[in-house]
């Protein structure tokens, strides 16, 4: 799975490299997960799911509190999860998830950074099958027996557990979350490299190079739309 790990710190650095883009998003999303339920993250899990991503990325708490009093006060903007699924360069397989005030406005907006950029919109179902949703956290300063013993105390359901360069990767089923979180706090570790729901390719394809830099290009073109919150896909985008 290292080469799944790699992809994830690609988006990230990617993401940190644009952040006032990420502080947006995350507006968004911390905004639809608390007027889904309390704003309270202790009541609301999927709340603090969000939070618990955000950290990773710095988000301030000025925009996080800002949300969370957005939520609770007379904000009453309406967003829906929408998910598309497409192809890039040589078939590779991308899956962008939105939060949309606007679908009039967000599908026309995906479709025409996928045509622009060498690739084509699929029909639900086309692409998705081929990712498993996961639940991912990485941390330092710790070993892979000593991560191992905490899941195994804690009794977390866990995929897989890997190291990389001096980071000990966890994968779990999404459910799983806040089980890993808790297992890694009540070892004393409250901070993460990465703290991440995501969707990981069951298998990579390799680009030839002017395709990657073309895939690259479409990547790009997505995550710069404002509505997009998540772009996943199945490219090997090397070290």
């Amino acid at each position: 799975m290292g080469r799944k790990w790699n992809n994830i710190k690609e988006k990230k650095a990617s993401k940190d490299a644009n952040t006032s883009r990420v502080y947006a998003k995350f507006g968004v999303e911390i905004y639809v997960a608390a007027k889904k339920g309390e704003p309270d993250p202790e009541s609301n899990r999927a709340l603090k799911v969000v939070l618990e991503r955000a950290k990773t990325y710095n988000v301030p708490k000025a925009i996080i509190d800002r949300a969370l009093d957005k939520a609770k006060g007379s904000g009453d903007e309406t967003y829906v999860e929408q998910r598309y699924e497409g192809f890039g360069p040589n078939g590779s397989m991308v899956i962008v998830d939105a939060l949309t005030n606007n679908v009039n406005r967000t599908a026309p907006a995906v479709r025409s950074a996928f045509n622009k950029n060498g690739g084509s919109m699929g029909v639900t179902g086309s692409v998705s099958y081929m990712f498993d949703a996961t639940a991912v956290f990485g941390v330092t300063g710790k070993s892979l027996d000593e991560v191992m013993e905490m899941m195994l105390e804690a009794d977390a359901d866990v995929r897989d557990i890997v190291e990389e360069d001096d980071v000990v990767i966890v994968y779990a089923e999404p459910d799983q979350f806040h089980n890993v979180q808790e297992a890694f706090k009540a070892s004393g570790i409250e901070e993460f490299s990465v703290a991440e729901l995501t969707m990981l390719p069951q298998n990579e394809v390799a680009l030839p190079e002017d395709a990657q830099v073309q895939f690259e290009k479409l990547i790009d073109a997505l995550e710069d739309l404002e509505d997009v919150q998540q772009v996943y896909h199945n490219v090997d985008l090397g070290d």
